[in-house]
């Protein structure tokens, strides 16, 4: 494992206007351009905002979002990760989009659909936990209300992974408004710290089309859950060092994993 540099793009997305928010995080993510940064972490839905009123604008995984997303890592060298509203076998998804810098890709469809606002009425839950690698970290990105599932991010042992779990870092990227800014803070210690991995999550911030407000509170976190940045409520991008010695030695000396109840996952 490798020192990993994140960027936090934490925006106000602009309202069922795709372009605009094309160009607007463009602009955001280009500000990091050329600082070595290896992945840019976008909010969830971030060409949308979270909107059950926009399927007719989904697009398909060679639409102009997804073209717009590898263009972004192949000019910053940088991956770059992000939900976006995807049709599919006349499907809808709520889909993470992982983009490296030459291109390839890993989805990631949101699981747990949030029924308080209809969600699971007209999207698909995904099925599966993919996990992806970089500079040697094992990575589990999820979507906003996942966060709330703590058997679905549990953490296993996986011995022949050099940090000896299933994942070093969750990613979480998110639309939490703020009247639940304190679960959105309070989850997101309690992950790192019964997982004993790392917590980078992108909340938006601003007020969407149905009149809901957005604290951000984007934050990256040790494995104690420990903030080593924590965003406040207005835009902003905020580039963080994560060492992965100290993850490690953590680990070493308090194994909790090891007395971990075994279970398996069904989907």
């Amino acid at each position: 494992m490798q020192a990993l540099t994140i960027s936090l793009v934490q925006g106000d997305t602009r309202w069922h206007d795709a372009a605009a928010n094309r160009d607007y995080y463009g602009g955001l993510v280009r500000r990091i351009a050329g600082q070595g940064v290896d992945l840019v972490i976008l909010p969830e839905t971030f060409l949308s905002g979270f909107t059950n009123d926009a399927l007719h604008q989904a697009e398909d995984m060679n639409g102009k979002g997804l073209r717009w997303m590898r263009e972004l890592a192949s000019s910053t060298g940088a991956v770059i990760t992000g939900s976006l509203v995807i049709r599919e076998q006349e499907r809808n998804f709520n889909r993470l989009v992982w983009i490296q810098p030459d291109g390839a890709c890993t989805t990631y469809d949101k699981r747990h659909l949030f029924r308080m606002a209809g969600e699971h009425e007209r999207y698909a839950a995904g099925e599966t936990r993919p996990l992806v690698e970089l500079k040697g970290w094992r990575i589990l990105p999820q979507v906003c209300y996942d966060l709330r599932f703590p058997v679905w991010l549990r953490n296993r042992s996986h011995p022949s992974a050099e940090g000896g779990m299933d994942y070093d870092l969750l990613v979480v990227v998110a639309n939490w408004p703020e009247p639940r800014r304190e679960a959105w803070r309070t989850l997101l210690r309690a992950r790192a710290i019964e997982n004993l991995a790392c917590v980078a999550a992108v909340n938006r911030v601003g007020r969407d089309g149905n009149g809901l407000d957005y604290a951000g509170d984007s934050a990256v976190l040790d494995a104690l859950g420990q903030p080593l940045v924590e965003l406040g409520r207005s835009e902003q991008v905020v580039t963080v060092r994560l060492d992965p010695e100290p993850l490690l030695a953590h680990r070493r000396r308090f194994p909790a994993w090891m007395d971990a109840d075994q279970f398996t996952l069904s989907t």
